[in-house]
């Protein structure tokens, strides 16, 4: 399988399951990110639009987050490209390929696991600000400040060299996060846009049937 999807599958994995651990409180690196801990403690699901860089290709989707560890995007760029876990299986498809890659996940077997995923980045990773305490423009030119914080791996063995965080000053929301993968290639770029916060999302939600037509390969993170 394309090592570019298994990237995408694992960083949109481990963000969205990774975002419950914020409830957790574990991750306090400074006074600001344990005020963000706080906040993320009161969210139970939340939808939001989605746009994810990789290298040139440009992706759109609306993505769902319940929690302790539900997860879904639907793409309409690509169309009709799904990602999705339902707390034990990771499944992806591909209408392009017409394939359906999936991952079974158990507590033992993945870092990006749902109660522990950023106590384990705060284990892994050193937080820090990546420039100052202070708001600071999202992009040149942009009226919307953010704090930006980075996440520098402790040890090579990290998927990630580094993953970068701009966080709404006034929301406390995720707007963008970077992932750089530690072996080089592209970085991965998510942002966030129009969250709509604890509307009870029903668990129908995050259950998905793939075309029946389409090619199935299982165990898809550890095939070469």
């Amino acid at each position: 399988m394309n090592k570019r999807v298994k990237f995408l599958a694992v960083a949109a994995f481990g963000l969205f399951v990774g975002a419950a651990a914020y409830s957790q409180g574990v991750i306090t690196a400074s006074a600001y990110f344990k005020t963000v801990s706080d906040y993320y403690s009161t969210i139970n699901d939340y939808e939001v639009d989605v746009d994810i860089v990789v290298g040139k290709k440009e992706m759109h989707g609306k993505a769902s987050f319940k929690k302790p560890d539900l997860m879904r995007i639907d793409f309409s760029k690509p169309m009709d490209q799904v990602i999705i876990f339902n707390g034990n299986k990771l499944t992806v498809y591909l209408p392009d390929s017409s394939a359906v890659l999936e991952q079974e996940l158990s507590s033992d077997s993945n870092r990006l696991n749902t109660a522990s995923g950023l106590s384990l980045l705060s284990r892994y990773y050193v937080v820090s600000y990546e420039i100052g305490q202070e708001p600071v423009p999202l992009d040149e030119g942009s009226s919307e400040q953010v704090i930006k914080l980075i996440l520098t791996r402790r040890s090579v063995t990290e998927a990630f060299r580094t993953i970068k965080l701009a966080i709404s000053a006034d929301t406390k929301t995720i707007r963008r996060v970077e992932a750089t993968p530690a072996k080089g290639g592209d970085s991965f770029v998510f942002n966030f846009s129009d969250y709509v916060i604890n509307e009870n999302i029903s668990n129908q939600r995050f259950i998905y049937d793939p075309p029946s037509s389409a090619n199935n390969y299982n165990n898809f993170l550890y095939t070469e």
